[in-house]
């Protein structure tokens, strides 16, 4: 892995968990609700391969979502790994059962939780 496609990667990261800050600053309903919950499935998905390139650039290997988190926090590269668990466990969740309750929970917890955390990580990366 080439430091430049590190970066091309994180940069993606980067955009995503901007795009999502706007769509939870604009949230007014249950469908931009909804557009927040898809969003945040799309960041967790570039931020864990975003891991996955910066592990393999320093020559650990990884090959799915928890195995990277955890080789990550053992590397020093994330330090809330029960965070980022939780984070991921959301992100299946949402995407394999719909229902009403649990979306708006979701929604509150990226809010409140998920997106300060990628926000504080975006400086760590």
């Amino acid at each position: 892995m080439k430091k430049s496609d590190v970066l091309l990667k994180l940069d993606r990261f980067y955009e995503a968990r901007k795009r999502l800050k706007e769509a939870v600053d604009r949230a007014v309903d249950d469908l931009d609700k909804d557009g927040v919950i898809q969003r945040f499935e799309f960041v967790v998905e570039l931020l864990w391969k975003s891991l996955k390139a910066i592990l393999a650039y320093e020559g650990i290997e990884c090959y799915a979502p928890r195995g990277c988190i955890k080789e990550a926090f053992k590397a020093g590269i994330i330090d809330e790994d029960d965070l980022f668990l939780d984070m991921l466990e959301d992100r299946n969740r949402s995407s394999h059962i719909y229902d009403e309750a649990m979306s708006e929970e979701l929604f509150l917890r990226i809010k409140k939780i998920y997106l300060p955390f990628l926000m504080r990580l975006e400086f760590r990366l």
